[in-house]
């Protein structure tokens, strides 16, 4: 550990001092060495902080056990109150451990703490999240015994490849400067099998997308047995389709299908797989008008469900541009297939999702269920190799 430990300070050693190397003048020297350390001592405080927040949470709590909820994050006040139910649910389920949410987006980080969005009076609400490697050193600072780091995502893709590069980060102890955490704490975590990597919702084909489609069944059955339900998923580009893990959405289309005909999947950025070609499936299945219902295939309602969903975006002149990736821009999916001829339920997407189908996974109790059993049956974590099956 202490070889790794080495290489990751040479590598960050190296990073910060790499423009000093192309400067013109030493005073460009002394500015680069001067940049350098401030940005050290940012990351230092910034681990600080964090490490301040759980030692005075564990020292309320004298709890030994700790969950990390990790999820790419938001900006709206809907996700920070699913966010909300989802810690509680997991304090309720798992009593003898405390409880922490934290972002991998430092863009959703960013935007929550100067409040991007308002709540539902109106009023600008401002949110502090952190990224997983300053919770997962905050822990490890105060040296709980088991540690449980909970993906939130819900395919096994690129996000997810973040939340195990944390988890390496952590047991590699790759932290700069003298945020260095004890080498013997981390080798007992180790050893004793105490540190667990739970999965993303849909990690199991075999498993998990049968067992979402049952409760997705379950909450869309009445808006199915009247026309069609769209799920949006978030999806990888193919130029980094991590893991293989976009065939978990059209696996979870069959699965939900072999439940009721008129389920469909697609998603904002899967090849392939935009809401175009999820109007060409209907059209091979006879459904070409009737209800479309959409609601958003991912753990939280955010930009994407509340704009690229059921936002009134809407290029329509006549007809729409199809791109050369097959996909129709600037429009919403509500607005597109309304004018695709479908019936569109406006009512459905009225107060922010609050009241409609504009809902975030998390804010479903069976589907937070499906979560939690994913920790409760999450594996030790085998830093050293891949995460996942499919890679």
């Amino acid at each position: 550990m202490k070889k790794i430990k080495s290489f990751v300070l040479a590598a960050v050693a190296f990073a910060l001092t790499a423009p000093v190397f192309t400067a013109c003048s030493d005073d460009d020297d002394n500015n680069s060495t001067t940049n350098s350390t401030q940005v050290i001592e940012n990351i230092i405080s910034e681990y600080s902080l964090n490490d301040s927040i759980v030692a005075a949470q564990k020292a309320r709590s004298r709890k030994n056990e700790a969950v990390l909820l990790i999820a790419f994050g938001s900006t709206w006040n809907n996700a920070f109150q699913a966010f909300d139910k989802t810690k509680t649910a997991y304090e309720k389920a798992f009593p003898n451990a405390d409880v922490y949410v934290c972002f991998s987006s430092d863009i959703c980080i960013n935007r929550a703490s100067v409040g991007e969005n308002v709540d539902d009076n109106g009023n600008i609400v401002k949110r502090d999240y952190y990224e997983p490697r300053y919770l997962l050193h905050a822990i490890g600072a105060a040296k709980y015994g088991k540690i449980y780091v909970q993906s939130l995502q819900v395919i096994p893709g690129e996000e997810f490849a973040a939340v195990v590069a944390s988890v390496k980060k952590f047991m590699n102890n790759g932290f700069i400067g003298n945020a260095h955490l004890d080498d013997d704490y981390l080798a007992g975590l180790e050893e004793n099998k105490a540190i667990f990597l739970g999965m993303p919702l849909l990690n199991d084909p075999d498993v998990d997308v049968p067992a979402v489609a049952k409760q997705l069944n379950d909450k869309f059955k009445t808006e199915a047995a009247d026309g069609i339900v769209a799920f949006m998923g978030h999806g990888n580009p193919d130029t980094y389709d991590t893991y293989k893990a976009n065939v978990r959405y059209s696996q979870l289309e069959t699965a939900l299908q072999k439940l009721n005909k008129n389920y469909y999947v697609g998603t904002v950025d899967m090849m392939d797989n935009f809401k175009v070609q999820v109007r060409d499936r209907m059209l091979a299945d006879g459904l070409t008008s009737g209800n479309v219902y959409c609601a958003p295939l991912m753990s939280i309602a955010g930009d994407h469900a509340h704009n690229d969903m059921a936002g009134d975006d809407d290029a329509w002149d006549g007809g729409f541009d199809v791109n050369e990736e097959g996909e129709v821009e600037d429009t919403s999916w509500k607005m597109y297939f309304n004018h695709m001829g479908y019936t569109i339920d406006a009512e459905t997407y009225k107060d922010n999702g609050s009241n409609g189908l504009v809902k975030g996974l998390l804010e479903y109790a069976n589907v937070r269920a499906l979560y939690k059993n994913h920790t409760r049956n999450a594996e030790a974590v085998d830093y050293y190799h891949s995460m996942f099956p499919e890679e």
